[in-house]
């Protein structure tokens, strides 16, 4: 499901003192650093692992991507339920990296309620829709509530806080790929928002690593360009165009509309997560996905994109 970044280049773990850390997507539109980012030692009489100019195993970065993407089209074109499965997977896990980044903190996340109320979430986007989904939410909120009141006052609020956050930031937007994949087109409504990403990722890589001079959003991500956000936007407006008029019948000018709004709300989500990983002074939210950090990591751009795609493909083709 996951088609956020290839990698960043510039990012380093910051100190104590708050020197600046990014998020791992989107990967293209980032100046390099001259300051190598650590990795394990290679054994010896063994070359180092190759690294780009994003201090990441760009083979390794590329061969996940792969892999993931390869997943995803193979259950949405198979029986396009289990790529539901597949997404619930990659969320709860997302869930799973939030919870211990948080712990480190000494916040509380409430995760067996938020997972299972999620999981009900997803399931009744795909089979009941919205007014369900809706319902669903509104129970799990409940169950946050009340699953927290056994550890006491002291840190309520901020547990439960972090709880309804996380219920939202993860199950939440992710019931929006459910609701896509519901459509008789479903599958390819999900195909469409899987495309615009990966193309803005791979977009803004090229044009940022070739041309990134000017930084865009120096006090979030420094590293980040305005040169590599313009390939961003052009590679998600063709990928827009292209999706509407092959994949879903709609019109070149909606491909546009659909490009500009996707390449929005992914930036949002990538500068979004480094915000996240600023205050909580990590570098990537887990390891579970070579050259790319953590699941939530590569899904960070998607799940802002979920909610946008879902409206404009309903206004759209509905």
């Amino acid at each position: 499901m996951a088609t956020d970044e290839l990698n960043d280049p510039g990012h380093v773990q910051p100190d104590r003192a708050g020197p600046d850390h990014t998020s791992a997507s989107p990967p293209g539109n980032d100046l390099s650093s001259p300051t190598p980012v650590p990795g394990p030692s290679a054994p010896d009489g063994a070359p180092p692992p190759k690294r780009s100019r994003a201090g990441r195993n760009l083979p390794a970065a590329i061969g996940v991507g792969l892999g993931l993407g390869a997943l995803a089209i193979v259950s949405l074109f198979t029986v396009k339920w289990t790529f539901l499965i597949y997404m619930a997977a990659v969320v709860g896990l997302a869930l799973w990296e939030l919870g211990r980044a948080l712990g480190e903190r000494d916040i509380r996340l409430p995760e067996p309620p938020v997972a299972i109320g999620g999981a009900l979430m997803l399931a009744l986007a795909y089979t009941n829709g919205t007014r369900p989904l809706v319902a669903a939410l509104a129970v799990t909120v409940i169950g946050v509530l009340a699953w927290r009141m056994p550890g006491g006052s002291a840190g309520y609020l901020r547990d439960i806080t972090a709880g309804l956050f996380a219920l939202v930031y993860l199950p939440l937007m992710a019931s929006f790929v459910g609701l896509m994949l519901a459509a008789p087109d479903g599958s390819r409504r999900v195909l469409a928002f899987l495309i615009l990403p990966v193309c803005s990722d791979v977009g803004g890589y090229l044009v940022g690593v070739l041309a990134g001079r000017h930084p865009m959003a120096p006090v979030i991500s420094p590293s980040k360009t305005w040169e590599g956000l313009a390939g961003s936007v052009a590679g998600c407006v063709v990928a827009g165009v292209l999706v509407l008029t092959l994949l879903l019948h709609g019109t070149w000018w909606q491909g546009i509309l659909l490009g500009l709004a996707a390449v929005a709300a992914a930036t949002l989500g990538d500068l979004s997560e480094s915000m996240i990983k600023r205050d909580l002074q990590i570098k990537d939210m887990g390891r579970l996905l070579p050259g790319h950090g953590g699941i939530l990591d590569r899904i960070d751009s998607l799940l802002i994109t979920a909610p946008v795609v879902w409206l404009l493909l309903t206004i759209f083709l509905n």
